[in-house]
């Protein structure tokens, strides 16, 4: 595949799109109207155009991700294509293996969790104990000697 062919204007949601940081440009659209990118430190608007050099900073949970504008394209190729679009700072690269690492050390909790939901049957089960006397005999409140 040949690469995009080089323009000297690009709107900025267009841009996010073929560098694929998002998968559709309404959702870049979307993302830069709810404040999470800006151009040169500053808020913008997805028809402002890119060129390179520009600094961007793009705002993914608790994430935050800096890149340098290297080339411009209107189309979204391959990923290795995209890639050749922009530039991590090395900052920002820093903190994303840093966070990257603490999730690992301390996971989300309800991912530990071995057993879900009581299935059909284990709600049948209990349902059976209750009715039997088992649970309640077994875990009476009232004082019988």
């Amino acid at each position: 595949m040949s690469p995009p062919a080089a323009t000297d204007k690009v709107r900025l949601d267009k841009w996010l799109w073929a560098a694929r940081f998002y998968k559709t440009r309404s959702l870049s659209t979307e993302a830069i109207d709810k404040g999470r990118v800006r151009l040169n430190g500053l808020p913008t608007k997805p028809s402002r155009d890119v060129k390179p050099g520009d600094r961007l900073e793009l705002h993914v949970g608790a994430m935050v991700r800096t890149v340098v504008v290297q080339a411009l394209s209107s189309v979204r190729g391959s990923a290795t294509l995209a890639a050749g679009l922009f530039e991590e700072t090395p900052e920002s690269i820093a903190e994303r293996l840093a966070l990257a690492e603490q999730r690992r050390l301390a996971p989300e909790p309800a991912h530990s969790l071995a057993q879900g939901r009581p299935t059909k049957r284990d709600r049948r089960d209990l349902q059976g104990l209750r009715e039997t006397g088992g649970w309640n005999d077994r875990w009476s409140a009232s004082i019988e000697d």
